[in-house]
């Protein structure tokens, strides 16, 4: 069946290689795309399929402005990434009416809410294809149909069927990439929509997720992402069933492989098989994002999270004697309904016990469909903010003591870019995650470098390279 289907889209995508060379000898220039991602990793490896499919049908890369083709994969874990589209979109209309000929595409977990549906229709009547998480593998077809429409080509499934594998991607990176082991969440967290916009768990077969790692290991790539919306119960919906530790010790067989990372990790099925291997591994990276939500047992019952306060530090005392050396990096949540102040103190104290490098922070932010928005006692924004502005100052204290032990050491840093902060200094992370800054030229970029760490700023480093850059081992 799956073969079928991925031959079925490579089909639609010869076919749409023959509409893009005719209108390019038109126009006398390749019809040009941009993909704009929204949201987590799991989506940016999603745009990366989009664009496979795109430059296997003839397009090429434009800024958003001067594309013939724009679509946005889009997120809707919170309020601001609706209102981010709809500004977009809104920015996109007199370009549209400019040049009819512009397409425009929605894909993503925001499109599958009706709501969201129907406010398109009604204000942003010019989008030509929109279609959600479910049905990804089917962009070809779709975007085959459209071309051959006048109308909104809408496609929205309610859940997924199948899983289907071998289409194009176009990775970011040459030498890293992200691979999705599992879809879905089975969790239903009280403030999080994402069951209801991904589906329930499916896994992908093991043999499939080593067979693709195999396959960029052979071109090249030397660090993975696996990626899911909880690895840690990978493998349980599978017709013979294995655990993600199981999975790990496979990844590491692959040789060419040198850094193997994942995410998200849900602290209640973190086991100690996975520990173990992990603690064992040379290839395995040395950082855990362990998402923390809230450090009030109350909150975090209300939260429907599944563990208390006491088994997460568990949890990190576990890992800290298993891996003296593990960066742990969390999310955490400010606001959610019904929290106090003490509530709030507890989450600190975790902060503080816990001694992350780094964390995700957010304001709560009420989703309709979900559990908590119907909650009472939604927290007041004044008291939100001054709560938000300590929580910043707490973790940046906590992240500056943890980085500031490195200093004058020397470690092996995979460059990944020029440095945003300096065009003559490369960008790169440590085995535990962290940001480098360094010295050294972009033909050092997609190897791994040695480099002492010189200076400290809260949540990254700044670099020199010791003598050359070499092909360092990890």
């Amino acid at each position: 069946m799956e073969m079928f289907e991925s031959e079925k889209q490579l089909e639609y995508i010869n076919r749409i290689k023959d509409i893009t060379d005719n209108r390019a000898n038109k126009l006398g220039r390749e019809l040009t795309y941009c993909v704009v991602t929204f949201g987590c990793q799991m989506n940016a490896n999603d745009s990366e399929k989009l664009r496979g499919v795109l430059e296997r049908s003839g397009f090429v890369t434009a800024p958003e402005g001067e594309a013939d083709f724009v679509i946005f994969n889009t997120c809707t874990v919170r309020e601001n990434a609706n209102t981010r589209l709809y500004g977009r979109l809104g920015q996109l209309k007199p370009l549209k009416k400019k040049r009819p000929e512009l397409m425009i595409a929605l894909c993503g977990c925001m499109m599958q809410e009706t709501p969201v549906i129907e406010k398109i229709k009604k204000s942003y009547p010019f989008v030509d294809l929109i279609f959600g998480t479910h049905n990804i593998y089917k962009f070809a077809e779709l975007l085959y149909e459209s071309l051959n429409s006048k109308n909104t080509v809408i496609d929205i499934w309610d859940k997924p069927k199948e899983i289907v594998e071998e289409l194009p991607q176009k990775k970011t990176y040459s030498f890293k990439s992200g691979v999705n082991i599992m879809f879905g969440c089975d969790n239903f967290c009280s403030y999080c929509i994402v069951p209801y916009v991904r589906g329930r768990e499916r896994s992908r077969k093991p043999e499939d997720i080593l067979n693709e790692i195999k396959e960029l290991a052979d071109n090249g790539v030397v660090e993975v992402m696996l990626l899911g919306q909880n690895v840690n119960s990978y493998g349980k919906t599978l017709d013979f069933p294995m655990s993600f530790a199981q999975l790990l010790k496979g990844v590491e067989k692959i040789e060419g492989i040198k850094r193997i990372r994942f995410m998200t990790s849900h602290p209640k099925d973190l086991s100690d098989e996975l520990i173990s291997v992990m603690s064992k591994s040379d290839k395995i990276c040395r950082h855990l994002h362990l998402p923390l939500q809230s450090g009030s047992t109350r909150v975090l019952k209300a939260m429907n999270r599944k563990y208390t306060k006491e088994d997460y530090l568990k949890l990190v005392d576990k890992l800290r004697q298993a891996m003296p050396d593990i960066a742990l990096t969390t999310d955490i949540i400010v606001g959610f309904p019904g929290e106090t102040d003490e509530d709030f103190e507890e989450t600190l104290d975790v902060i503080r016990k816990a001694g992350f490098t780094s964390a995700f922070t957010f304001i709560y932010s009420k989703r309709t469909g979900t559990a908590a928005a119907a909650m009472e006692n939604q927290i007041s924004a004044d008291i939100v903010k001054n709560r938000f502005d300590k929580l910043l100052k707490v973790i940046g204290e906590t992240a500056t003591a943890q980085c500031e032990k490195f200093i004058g050491e020397t470690f092996s840093v995979l460059a990944e870019t020029v440095s945003d902060h300096d065009q003559t200094m490369l960008t790169g992370r440590l085995d535990n995650n962290l940001q480098v800054h360094f010295t050294g030229g972009a033909e050092f970029i997609g190897k791994f470098c040695m480099v002492r760490l010189t200076k400290c700023k809260s949540f990254y480093y700044f670099g020199e390279m010791v003598s050359e850059c070499e092909v360092a081992s990890v």
